[in-house]
């Protein structure tokens, strides 16, 4: 059985039909047709969640980095002893003021309502291996959407040259029928 070329994160590869007549016999032309409809429609519920995730992973990037930057600068101020006075966000338009006198632990939320307290160098380290994580995934989902894009591209090509194919030979067919009636 033929290997199916995928890209690295397993999208398959579309085929690409040079010549229709020898792609596919005559009498499957139109089942082709429909196989062709399917993967465009795959590929593109594939492209949507794709950019779902690039929406979601967009939006934690910075979360993340104004977090990470927080941490490393309660770590720069570990050896003062006066105390930080600073505005903090409890909402995205509501903030409070603070006064840390020791910035020697965070509390990090987790997700699904978890939060873990965590030791500044512990939490940095964690929140740049989140950070780099999430980059690299969005490199991905870009590589992803590019390589979508041109397979999407590809099978509506095929779509089109499987079609005119088709049509062609219906032409001919009618041609070839109709001067036999004369």
């Amino acid at each position: 059985m033929a290997q199916i070329e995928a890209n690295p994160r397993g999208i398959p590869m579309a085929p690409f039909v040079g010549k229709v007549e020898e792609f596919t016999p005559e009498s499957e032309l139109e089942s082709t047709l429909k196989k062709f409809q399917e993967m465009i429609a795959k590929y593109k519920y594939m492209e949507g969640h794709l950019l779902q995730r690039k929406k979601s992973l967009e939006s934690k990037i910075p979360d993340i980095k104004k977090t990470l930057d927080m941490v490393q600068f309660l770590i720069s101020q570990e050896d003062s002893t006066d105390p930080i006075t600073t505005q903090y966000e409890l909402n995205d338009t509501l903030y409070a003021r603070a006064e840390i006198k020791s910035g020697k632990t965070v509390y990090l939320w987790l997700g699904a309502n978890v939060m873990l307290e965590y030791s500044t160098p512990e939490a940095s380290d964690l929140l740049t291996q989140k950070l780099a994580s999430a980059r690299t995934s969005l490199e991905q989902v870009d590589e992803d959407l590019e390589f979508l894009r041109d397979q999407i591209t590809t099978m509506e090509v095929n779509t089109a040259r499987v079609y005119n194919y088709d049509v062609k030979l219906r032409r001919a067919r009618k041609d070839a029928g109709g001067g036999e009636k004369e």
